[in-house]
């Protein structure tokens, strides 16, 4: 009886595993058969646009926020500033000097 029953067991780990392998190796061949190649090429393909999309889709909100921020930054250079002291301001003039590059004299 012991004996029928590890028999048993063993034959039903068997036919589980081969039924395993099988499904398996059925799934890969199909994963690299040319429809299958060609079907998740497909999908990548979308995929890839779409995140494309969504990328673009971020960069257009950012561009328009930064936008927004140096306009923001115009608009309060426009505008001049209160005076806060009453003495006038001294404007620096500045200063050029031409060197010649030639550093052979001619």
């Amino acid at each position: 009886m012991r004996r029928m029953f590890w028999l048993s067991v063993g034959a039903g780990a068997g036919v589980y595993a081969t039924h395993r392998v099988k499904r398996r190796v059925e799934r890969f061949a199909h994963a690299w058969s040319p429809e299958g190649v060609a079907a998740r090429a497909v999908t990548t393909g979308q995929d890839a646009g779409t995140r494309l999309r969504v990328f673009a889709a971020d960069v257009r909100t950012g561009m328009r926020a930064r936008e927004e921020e140096l306009r923001e930054a115009i608009r309060m250079d426009q505008a001049p500033p209160e005076p806060d002291e009453v003495r006038p301001r001294r404007i620096l003039k500045g200063r050029y000097t031409i060197i010649d590059d030639d550093k052979d004299g001619h």
